[in-house]
């Protein structure tokens, strides 16, 4: 089981923290699924034939299906596993889906990308060596998962859920980086 942020001690005082957000994945699905609906909808009235109902009775079907998917996914085991990013003048602190978090200092980060992957937004961090990744606690056994990247083996986690949200982390690294 994954450490909580609060558990442990940033490693400067500079500290800016991303973490997952259940209640922004609520919105976020809510919203999609309600535009889908809406723009859906006319098209299937259409081809099934008018029903007749008044279009707040439409809208009133997209709120409550939006809602009860929405809130299945925000408590489901995917939506449910916690991911925090720490950036600090002391390094970057990475701990993804119920790993142990990692911390990695700047000088040994060789690249740092935030990318789409269809739907989700996924961090990669590539250490320039596997060997300066530093666990944040003693026994520690894992990090975050690693995937194999052009640029060498990445700790990657799924930025989707995270807030305040994945541009505010891109900018945040990028203002360490230029350091």
């Amino acid at each position: 089981m994954s450490l909580a942020p609060e558990e442990v001690r940033a490693p400067a005082r500079d500290a800016v923290l991303f973490r997952s957000s259940p209640a922004r994945t609520f919105v976020m699905v809510f919203a999609v699924l309600m535009v889908a609906y809406l723009a859906v909808s006319p098209a299937v009235d259409w081809i099934a034939g008018d029903t007749g109902d008044p279009w707040w009775v439409t809208v009133l079907q997209a709120v409550l299906i939006g809602a009860g998917v929405a809130g299945a996914y925000s408590v489901s085991a995917r939506a449910a596993l916690p991911t925090w990013v720490r950036v600090s003048s002391g390094g970057l602190e990475l701990a993804a889906q119920e790993s142990d978090p990692v911390l990695l200092d700047w000088a040994d980060i060789a690249a740092v990308v935030i990318r789409r992957d269809g739907l989700r937004t996924v961090l990669e961090v590539v250490p320039a060596d596997l060997d300066s990744v530093h666990p944040v606690q003693e026994g520690d056994t894992g990090g975050p998962a690693l995937a194999d990247t052009p640029r060498g083996p990445a700790f990657t986690a799924d930025l989707t859920q995270i807030w305040p949200g994945p541009r505010a982390l891109r900018r945040e690294i990028a203002r360490r980086m230029r350091r």
